[in-house]
């Protein structure tokens, strides 16, 4: 057949009816021809390709759990605390400055819990503040005598009941000492160191000191001895002890027997004194 010939051609360019519009509609057109399109499919919709991104997934998710286990296992504890410590202050600042109101109550005071056991009160130390040693009371002078005779005779009262010496000796011994050295307690110009100790006064009747005029060469005890009036008393007791039956004597027999003075009479003037001081100074 000619190529030229129309009807020809028009079996030439008839397509057959009977195809599917499916299959026109995958065909494009390329110049004058027309090339079937394959049908695309999704790409994630291949199961090997689902299996390896699946595979690669949980590799990936077991590295980054053993990594930060390790790393949390690197971290130490006194890192971690304070970290954790820091985390929850910063949320109580942020839940303390989300609910301030202008208008909210005043904060309760805050109320200290009680102690259990009340603590002992510590003891207050008291200092005792020394007294002052309280001197004894001197005796108001009686019988024409002056403070300081009067002290002398209460050293000589005292002494004799000390010695548990009844009162006829504490007037005997008070007649002696107003006649020897009218109760003043003197010292001895024949021994002048007996002017070194506390004295009234001093005498010149040999060696004769205190107030019985007692003599340190007669054995009577040393100078100073024999300056304190409390042993010249003592001394005198002790001698009137050893004349027996004194206490039947007359106040100058008993003076005389002790002292053996050159004047044995002369005690007798001061019995009646003697008496009245004695019983002023045992009253």
């Amino acid at each position: 057949m000619h190529p030229d010939d129309p009807s020809d051609q028009k079996l030439t360019d008839t397509h057959p009816s009977t195809r599917s519009g499916e299959v026109a509609s995958t065909e494009r057109p390329i110049g004058r021809h027309r090339v079937p399109e394959l049908p695309r499919r999704p790409l994630l919709a291949s199961t090997p390709i689902r299996v390896a991104l699946a595979t690669g997934v949980t590799c990936c998710l077991s590295l980054v759990a053993v990594a930060t286990a390790r790393g949390n296992d690197d971290i130490p504890a006194r890192t971690v605390e304070p970290l954790a410590e820091a985390v929850a202050d910063r949320a109580a600042i942020a839940d303390e400055r989300a609910s301030r109101s202008l208008d909210r109550d005043l904060a309760p005071a805050r109320v200290l819990p009680s102690p259990t056991a009340t603590p002992s009160p510590t003891p207050t130390v008291v200092r005792k503040v020394p007294k002052k040693p309280v001197k004894p009371r001197r005796p108001r002078p009686v019988a024409g005598l002056d403070q300081a005779q009067m002290d002398n005779a209460k050293i000589i009262v005292d002494v004799g009941l000390d010695m548990k010496m009844p009162r006829r000796a504490l007037v005997v011994a008070l007649s002696t000492a107003m006649q020897e050295s009218n109760l003043y307690n003197l010292a001895s110009d024949v021994l002048p160191e007996s002017a070194d100790y506390p004295n009234q006064g001093s005498g010149s009747d040999h060696d004769s000191l205190g107030l019985f005029q007692q003599r340190p060469s007669s054995g009577w005890g040393t100078v100073a001895e024999l300056m304190r009036p409390s042993y010249a008393a003592r001394a005198f007791y002790s001698a009137l002890n050893e004349i027996p039956g004194w206490q039947d004597m007359s106040v100058t027999a008993a003076a005389q027997a002790v002292q053996i003075s050159a004047y044995p009479d002369a005690y007798a003037q001061h019995e009646d004194r003697a008496t009245t001081v004695a019983a002023a100074l045992t009253a």
